[in-house]
Protein backbone atom coordinates (compact mmCIF):
# COMPACT_ATOMS: atom_id res chain seq x y z
CA UNK A 1 0.00 0.00 0.00
CA UNK A 2 2.72 2.46 0.91
CA UNK A 3 4.88 2.45 -2.21
CA UNK A 4 5.96 6.07 -1.85
CA UNK A 5 9.40 6.97 -0.63
CA UNK A 6 8.24 9.59 1.87
CA UNK A 7 5.24 9.55 4.18
CA UNK A 8 4.01 13.09 3.50
CA UNK A 9 0.40 13.32 2.53
CA UNK A 10 -0.34 14.73 -0.86
CA UNK A 11 -3.07 15.20 -3.42
CA UNK A 12 -3.19 11.47 -4.15
CA UNK A 13 -4.20 10.57 -0.62
CA UNK A 14 -7.89 10.10 -0.11
CA UNK A 15 -9.67 11.46 2.90
CA UNK A 16 -11.14 8.05 3.83
CA UNK A 17 -7.71 6.43 4.25
CA UNK A 18 -6.61 8.72 7.03
CA UNK A 19 -8.00 8.76 10.55
CA UNK A 20 -9.81 11.80 11.88
CA UNK A 21 -7.21 13.91 13.68
CA UNK A 22 -9.28 16.63 15.28
CA UNK A 23 -7.91 17.80 18.59
CA UNK A 24 -9.90 16.67 21.56
CA UNK A 25 -11.31 19.24 23.92
CA UNK A 26 -9.69 19.04 27.27
CA UNK A 27 -12.12 19.68 30.12
CA UNK A 28 -9.48 21.35 32.34
CA UNK A 29 -9.07 24.25 29.89
CA UNK A 30 -11.59 27.06 29.78
CA UNK A 31 -13.14 28.14 26.53
CA UNK A 32 -12.00 31.63 25.54
CA UNK A 33 -15.61 32.75 25.30
CA UNK A 34 -16.43 31.58 28.81
CA UNK A 35 -13.20 32.84 30.35
CA UNK A 36 -14.15 35.24 33.14
CA UNK A 37 -10.64 36.40 34.11
CA UNK A 38 -9.94 40.11 33.83
CA UNK A 39 -6.87 41.75 32.36
CA UNK A 40 -4.73 40.92 29.36
CA UNK A 41 -4.10 37.29 28.57
CA UNK A 42 -0.48 36.14 28.67
CA UNK A 43 1.22 35.73 25.32
CA UNK A 44 1.65 32.03 24.60
CA UNK A 45 2.60 32.03 20.93
CA UNK A 46 4.28 34.24 18.37
CA UNK A 47 6.89 36.91 18.97
CA UNK A 48 6.85 38.72 22.28
CA UNK A 49 5.67 42.28 22.48
CA UNK A 50 8.75 44.47 22.94
CA UNK A 51 9.10 46.40 26.17
CA UNK A 52 9.75 49.88 24.85
CA UNK A 53 10.76 52.81 27.03
CA UNK A 54 8.17 55.50 27.63
CA UNK A 55 7.77 58.50 25.37
CA UNK A 56 7.18 62.17 26.07
CA UNK A 57 6.61 65.32 24.01
CA UNK A 58 9.28 67.99 24.09
CA UNK A 59 10.03 71.27 22.34
CA UNK A 60 13.66 71.67 21.30
CA UNK A 61 15.44 74.81 20.17
CA UNK A 62 16.03 74.52 16.43
CA UNK A 63 19.41 76.22 16.75
CA UNK A 64 21.15 74.44 19.63
CA UNK A 65 18.81 71.51 20.37
CA UNK A 66 18.22 72.42 24.02
CA UNK A 67 14.98 71.15 25.53
CA UNK A 68 12.72 74.08 26.35
CA UNK A 69 10.57 74.18 29.47
CA UNK A 70 6.89 73.25 28.97
CA UNK A 71 5.85 76.80 29.89
CA UNK A 72 8.40 78.63 27.70
CA UNK A 73 7.61 82.08 26.27
CA UNK A 74 7.12 81.69 22.51
CA UNK A 75 8.00 85.36 21.98
CA UNK A 76 11.18 85.04 24.01
CA UNK A 77 14.61 83.62 23.36
CA UNK A 78 16.28 80.28 23.97
CA UNK A 79 17.86 80.32 27.45
CA UNK A 80 20.94 78.47 26.17
CA UNK A 81 21.87 80.14 22.87
CA UNK A 82 19.60 83.20 22.63
CA UNK A 83 17.79 82.04 19.45
CA UNK A 84 14.50 83.86 18.85
CA UNK A 85 11.78 81.26 19.37
CA UNK A 86 8.93 82.90 17.39
CA UNK A 87 10.63 82.25 14.06
CA UNK A 88 9.97 80.10 11.01
CA UNK A 89 12.70 77.55 11.82
CA UNK A 90 11.05 76.84 15.18
CA UNK A 91 7.55 76.48 13.65
CA UNK A 92 5.78 73.19 12.99
CA UNK A 93 4.74 74.43 9.52
CA UNK A 94 8.33 75.12 8.35
CA UNK A 95 8.93 72.99 5.26
CA UNK A 96 11.86 73.63 2.92
CA UNK A 97 10.14 71.88 0.02
CA UNK A 98 6.92 73.93 0.20
CA UNK A 99 6.19 77.27 -1.42
CA UNK A 100 7.75 80.11 0.61
CA UNK A 101 9.11 77.33 2.88
CA UNK A 102 5.81 77.10 4.77
CA UNK A 103 3.07 74.47 4.56
CA UNK A 104 0.44 77.14 5.32
CA UNK A 105 -0.94 79.59 2.73
CA UNK A 106 1.22 82.62 3.54
CA UNK A 107 0.81 85.56 1.11
CA UNK A 108 4.55 86.33 0.84
CA UNK A 109 7.89 84.87 1.80
CA UNK A 110 9.12 85.68 5.30
CA UNK A 111 12.87 86.30 5.46
CA UNK A 112 15.09 85.57 7.30
CA UNK A 113 13.75 82.28 8.62
CA UNK A 114 15.71 82.40 11.86
CA UNK A 115 14.60 85.90 12.92
CA UNK A 116 11.56 86.76 15.02
CA UNK A 117 8.34 87.41 13.09
CA UNK A 118 4.63 87.87 13.78
CA UNK A 119 3.25 85.05 11.60
CA UNK A 120 -0.31 84.12 12.58
CA UNK A 121 0.25 80.43 11.70
CA UNK A 122 3.12 79.99 14.18
CA UNK A 123 3.00 76.89 16.37
CA UNK A 124 6.11 75.51 18.12
CA UNK A 125 7.41 72.21 16.76
CA UNK A 126 6.92 69.43 19.31
CA UNK A 127 8.63 66.07 18.95
CA UNK A 128 7.86 62.78 20.66
CA UNK A 129 11.03 61.28 22.10
CA UNK A 130 11.85 58.16 24.05
CA UNK A 131 12.64 58.59 27.72
CA UNK A 132 16.19 57.33 27.90
CA UNK A 133 17.31 59.21 30.97
CA UNK A 134 18.97 57.17 33.74
CA UNK A 135 16.05 57.83 36.13
CA UNK A 136 13.68 55.82 33.94
CA UNK A 137 16.02 52.87 33.39
CA UNK A 138 17.98 51.59 36.33
CA UNK A 139 18.71 53.23 39.66
CA UNK A 140 21.87 51.15 40.25
CA UNK A 141 25.04 53.27 40.19
CA UNK A 142 27.51 52.54 37.39
CA UNK A 143 30.54 50.49 38.38
CA UNK A 144 33.41 52.61 39.60
CA UNK A 145 36.45 52.82 37.34
CA UNK A 146 39.95 53.15 38.56
CA UNK A 147 42.19 55.71 36.90
CA UNK A 148 45.27 53.69 37.82
CA UNK A 149 46.55 51.89 34.68
CA UNK A 150 48.59 49.33 36.67
CA UNK A 151 45.53 48.37 38.72
CA UNK A 152 43.49 48.01 35.52
CA UNK A 153 46.18 45.76 34.02
CA UNK A 154 46.30 43.57 37.14
CA UNK A 155 42.49 43.33 37.20
CA UNK A 156 42.62 42.07 33.64
CA UNK A 157 44.61 38.96 34.61
CA UNK A 158 43.00 38.13 37.97
CA UNK A 159 42.11 34.51 38.61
Amino acid sequence: MDDRKYRQRGYQDSSRDRPDRRPERRPDRLDSRSDQRSGPRPETFGPRTPRLPGAHSVVRCSSCGAILAPDFDANGRCPRCGFELHSCKQCVHFDTSARFECSQPVPERITPKDAANQCRFYAPRMTVERQTSPETQSTAPPPSRSNDPRQAFENLFKK
